[in-house]
Formats: C-alpha cells, sequence, structure tokens
C-alpha cells in the first residue's frame, strides 16, 4: 500500500462533469489500496472573478480580508468531489485549512507554510477515507484565513506529501508534463521525460506556469517525487527528481519567459552608501520582490541610473512607496510594464561555455536589443520588448537544438 497525494488544478475541476472525472482518476488510485488525499484548486477563472470582486470594493484592499474572498473557491471544489466520490461508493470527507490545520506566516495573499498538523489526515485516512483538502489556503496567526499565492495549490500538496512522509505527489493539469519550452508557441517543443529539481525551480521561478516556485523548492528541500501529469490524457508525464537520476544531461533543458514583469528605473540617483538600501527596504517592507537590477556606472561620480523589475501586479503599488519615500533623491521615475524576460535553463551549463554568447548573439541576429541581463549557475535571463516574446523563443529553440527531432 502507497500513500500518494493526487492535486488537481482549476481547469482539471473546471466544471461538474471535470470534478466527475476527477473523482473517477481518484477511485482507481483507491481501488488498489493506497491510502489517496487529493488537493484542489478552484475551478478555472473562479479565482480571477473573485480577486476582480476586491478590486472594484478597493484597489487598495485590506490584504486580510482579500485572503477571506479568494479562498472560497476551493472550499466549493472539495465538497463537490467529496459528493462524487460518495457517489461512487468512495468513503470522502472534504478539509478546509484550517480545519488540518496548515499554519502559516502572516504575509496575507503570498503566506508561507510553517507546519502542518498530520494526526488529522492520518486518522482519516486510517478509517478507510479519501482526505480532500483544499489548497492554496492555511490559518495564520490571530487564526486569520490566509492564502499562499498564484498557484499556491502545488505548494500545499507537495508540503502535505512531505509532511504526511507519501511515497509520491501526482499534479495533475491540463498539460500532460513538462516542455522544453510553451508548445502553444513553439510548436516544435517536446515533452521532457525527467527533469531536475534544479531546472525545474528555474523554470518555475522563471515563468514556467506547470509548477509553482515554493512547490518546487519544497520538493527538492525534502526530496518529495513530484510527477506532472494531465488530467484528460492517459499517458506518461514528466518526473521532477534528483540529478543523479538523470543519464543524459542537455547543454539547454528549456526556455522560459515571463510577461508578469515590469521596469522601474530611478534617473539621477545620488551615487552615494546606503542608497540601494533606502530603496529597497521600503519595498521589502511592502513584500514587494524586487528581480534583476542593474545600476549604471557613475560618469560625474555624483548620480547614477537604477533599474529593477519587479512583478507587473506589483507595479503601482511599488511606484507608491517610492514616491511616497521623500526622502529619497533622484531625478525622476521611469515605468515600463511592455517587457518580457526570456532565460534559458540547464545543468548542462556548469561544464559548458559560449551558452551566454550564443543566446546574445542569436537575439541580436532577430534585430531583438536586450534591455537587462542576469544570469546563475544554470540559467540566463535577459529583458526584453514583449513585442518580441514570440519571435525570440522560437530562434532561442532552434538555436540550442530543443526543436522535434
Amino acid at each position: 500500500m502507497a500513500r500518494i497525494v493526487m492535486k488537481f488544478g482549476g481547469t482539471s475541476v473546471g466544471d461538474c462533469d471535470r470534478i466527475k472525472n476527477v473523482a473517477r482518476r481518484v477511485k482507481s488510485e483507491f481501488d488498489r489500496g493506497n491510502e489517496v488525499i487529493v488537493v484542489l484548486s478552484a475551478m478555472s477563472g473562479v479565482t480571477n472573478q473573485l480577486v476582480d470582486y476586491c478590486k472594484q470594493i478597493a484597489p487598495l484592499h485590506d490584504a486580510r480580508e482579500y485572503d477571506v474572498v479568494v479562498s472560497t473557491g476551493e472550499q466549493v471544489t472539495i465538497g463537490l468531489l467529496a459528493m462524487a466520490l460518495h457517489e461512487l461508493g468512495v468513503p470522502a470527507r472534504s478539509w478546509v485549512g484550517w480545519q488540518v490545520p496548515v499554519r502559516t506566516d502572516g504575509a496575507h495573499g503570498k503566506a508561507r507554510i510553517e507546519s502542518i498538523g498530520t494526526e488529522a489526515l492520518t486518522q482519516c485516512m486510517a478509517d478507510g477515507q479519501v482526505a480532500v483538502v483544499a489548497g492554496f489556503q492555511g490559518i495564520g496567526p490571530e487564526d486569520r484565513v490566509t492564502t499562499l499565492g498564484r498557484g499556491g495549490s502545488d505548494t500545499s500538496a507537495v508540503a502535505l506529501a512531505a509532511a504526511l512522509k507519501a511515497d509520491r505527489c501526482d499534479i495533475y493539469t491540463d498539460v500532460d508534463g513538462v516542455y522544453t519550452t510553451d508548445p502553444r508557441i513553439v510548436a516544435k517543443a517536446r515533452k521532457l521525460d525527467k527533469i531536475t529539481y534544479e531546472e525545474m525551480l528555474e523554470l518555475a521561478s522563471l515563468g514556467a506556469k506547470v509548477l509553482q516556485t515554493r512547490s518546487v523548492e519544497m520538493a527538492m528541500k525534502y526530496r518529495v517525487r513530484v510527477q506532472v501529469l494531465s488530467s484528460f490524457v492517459e499517458a506518461p508525464g514528466t518526473l521532477v527528481c534528483d540529478e543523479d537520476e538523470i543519464v543524459e544531461k542537455e547543454l539547454v533543458s528549456g526556455i522560459a519567459y515571463s510577461r508578469d514583469e515590469a521596469k522601474i528605473t530611478l534617473v539621477k540617483v545620488d551615487d552615494q552608501p546606503g542608497v540601494a538600501a533606502a530603496i529597497f527596504g521600503p519595498l521589502t517592507d511592502a513584500n514587494i520582490n524586487v528581480d534583476m537590477i542593474v545600476q549604471n556606472v557613475s560618469e560625474d561620480g555624483t548620480h547614477t541610473d537604477l533599474t529593477f523589475t519587479v512583478a507587473k501586479s506589483d507595479l503601482e503599488r511599488a511606484i507608491k512607496v517610492l514616491t511616497e519615500k521623500t526622502d529619497l533623491k533622484y531625478g525622476r521615475l521611469v515605468p515600463d510594464s511592455n517587457v518580457v524576460k526570456i532565460s534559458v535553463i540547464g545543468m548542462g551549463m556548469r561544464s559548458h561555455a559560449g551558452v551566454a554568447q550564443k543566446m546574445f548573439k542569436t537575439l541580436a541576429d532577430k534585430s531583438i536589443n536586450i534591455l537587462l541581463i542576469s544570469t546563475s549557475e544554470i540559467k540566463v535571463s535577459v529583458l526584453i520588448s514583449d513585442d518580441y516574446t514570440e519571435l525570440a523563443l522560437r530562434a532561442l529553440h532552434s538555436a540550442y537544438g530543443l526543436d522535434t527531432k
């Protein structure tokens, strides 16, 4: 008997027929004698609608009440799936975040899991029931409802798999695995049989929508074996695993892109010690993550330009924080939301030179201007105009030999 966590995303539970299909999938695992924990997202589109309601009521809303609203979508799907399982003769019980409990910090909208109580779910499975758990949500300080950020149900699933020492965590979604890049843009994209935790982490953090970044971080930390599978097609998926399990490593395994980027340039910043801390400190206090950072060399020794990126959804808040911080000395603030981040990722970069040079030359050959550059041991990222996204992806995919063979 195995203990399995099965997570289903919004498209997988998009309507009642799809929820019934999920119930049949769960029943198959249950009938094999396995202990099953199911983690669900809200129906596709529901969370977006709930977010929109919050914006209509108050554009700069109370984050605590925002979490109360947007966490309700998962409560609907877990109740419906439990009913569907009952109809198939499978004993099941639904669990919202506070009932488990999933304990988090107080960063509403972006909460991090601190601990998970396992006693109740363990007893549920010992009683022969399927535990159907609401993803995306938890309970924070003062017993306030919290949410884990968009895609947080993936993190809920991996965290439960780690806490319950599950044999595996299966993530069911609307794609049948992890591809070398977005197959909707690049027709020659290939599905990967296996990918390392490190590569998947880079892909997820750099724009690939298959898995949430924090879920991959947690899987890597606790060595949770994760499979990405299709809810609609019976086919092998992609295994996210240790590097040791992959015999032949590609130079570049994938190319990711993120349109959730916005660029801010502060022109004529005072070039003196402590200025960067004075700029980024308030952004950190406001829970605004800064990604790529470039500071120009000061020509006159007194002023410089500082450019950085934030999530597009944080752009207005970032501008508000910086403009209200009256002790900051700069000439003007220039925002730009028409940008995209393109990244090439691969474990093979550790032992091969020239990966970045090939990226820069390929983009230059297509007359695509690079706005910002950042690198790590296994990735190179550039910021370019959003107008060139598709052209850049196709050109780079071919340049690194990733097209379908």
